[in-house]
């Protein structure tokens, strides 16, 4: 203020045009720079940023558990449908029955072939653990007796033999000692003499063959009782070894049954899983093709999988609702569900918009959103239906 004043002062003194000048600038500066000092402050302004409630993205509508192709056998190369057991639409179980090939008659043969091995095996060992019949036992045992009384028999006859000629010989012995005394006392001839002697010589040549006849008779028989014996615990002996190679044919015609089991299994091709069917892609009479036979999906329970972009992903988490909406009017209500999974890879977008001016090259992660019941039901038969997926990063 001060030099405010004295600039005033100097204008009521009589100057120069220069001077009153100069005087006049002064004061502009003066007045100008109090100004600047005794400004008051303006209030900063700062621009409110609006808050990210949903993250909107597209998606299309699959079974939970995603659509599955039902094949034949990779092992079954060219196999053809004999018989089809499913139709369009239809809800199977895990197991069921879907298709039947045409392998199928034979391989049921081979089977039933298999079958009738195990069988023969089974009764092959029971043949062998039972041992002989008991008819082929008795009967041998029968030859044993038979051969055991034929040696009582000829030996008694033999000894009864033996004893006869012991008996003439004894007589002959006599005659021939009384002869030789006689013929020394000059009774009787040498010729007589020798005669008598001759006889009993005979008689005991006859007697020594009749005790080897003995020896013959009992040595032949017992040879022969003793191989009847043999033959008789061959016949009833069970043996281990022939057991088990009986038990090991058993088990090979079992491998032999379980293999032409599997390959009759290989011939009937069933539903890997409980779901409906989508669709028929091979008919009776047709090859299995690369689709496979038909394709199956859980449609109890829908879920749509959205392809969220890479920069939003972030603020999506499991857990937080979700709105399906049909782009096409498919289904006129707004479906609700609930963020189940949230993509760890990143690809390219696969369901693409209408809008030209979208972007063709878009980065996404895929959110599934698991639907309601009430929602899954409506759109059971929606399989692969392009929708708008509003999922509200809030909740």
């Amino acid at each position: 203020m001060s030099t405010i004043k004295q600039a005033i002062g100097q204008l009521s003194r009589p100057v120069s045009v220069v001077g009153v000048v100069g005087g006049v600038c002064l004061l502009g500066v003066g007045m100008v720079y109090w100004g600047v000092l005794h400004r008051p402050a303006q209030p900063t302004v700062t621009a409110a940023v609006p808050a990210v409630e949903a993250v909107s993205a597209l998606g299309r509508l699959e079974p939970e558990g995603e659509v599955i192709q039902v094949f034949a056998p990779t092992s079954l190369d060219g196999a053809r449908v004999e018989t089809l057991k499913v139709n369009h639409g239809q809800q199977v179980r895990q197991g069921e029955v879907i298709a039947i090939l045409d392998t199928y008659a034979r391989r049921q043969a081979s089977l039933q072939e298999a079958e009738q091995q195990v069988e023969v095996a089974l009764a092959r060992l029971k043949q062998v653990e039972a041992g002989a019949k008991q008819g082929q036992i008795q009967a041998q045992q029968r030859v044993v007796e038979r051969l055991q009384a034929e040696l009582q028999t000829e030996t008694a006859a033999q000894l009864a033999t033996i004893s006869r000629i012991e008996a003439e010989l004894d007589n002959a012995t006599l005659e021939n000692q009384r002869h030789q005394y006689l013929q020394i006392e000059g009774a009787v001839s040498a010729s007589l003499r020798d005669q008598k002697q001759l006889t009993a010589d005979t008689i005991q040549q006859r007697l020594n063959e009749a005790q080897a006849e003995l020896a013959r008779i009992r040595q032949s028989r017992q040879m022969q009782i003793a191989e009847a014996r043999a033959t008789l615990a061959q016949i009833a002996e069970v043996r281990p070894i022939d057991v088990e190679v009986a038990r090991s044919e058993v088990g090979q015609a079992q491998a032999n049954w379980a293999r032409a089991k599997a390959d009759l299994d290989l011939a009937v091709v069933r539903s890997p899983q409980d779901g409906q069917v989508l669709k028929i892609h091979t008919r009776p009479g047709e090859l299995v093709g690369e689709q496979g036979i038909i394709s199956l999906g859980q449609t109890q329970q829908m879920v749509a999988v959205a392809e969220v972009y890479e920069v939003d992903v972030s603020r999506v988490r499991v857990g937080q609702s979700a709105i399906v909406i049909s782009k096409n009017h498919a289904f006129p209500d707004r479906l609700q569900g609930r963020v189940v999974e949230v993509g760890l890879e990143i690809n390219k977008q696969d369901v693409l918009d209408t809008d030209p001016a979208a972007q063709f090259d878009a980065r996404v992660v895929e959110v599934k959103v698991r639907l309601d019941p009430s929602s899954s039901r409506r759109v059971a038969g929606l399989t692969n239906l392009s929708v708008q997926v509003e999922i509200n990063v809030q909740s």
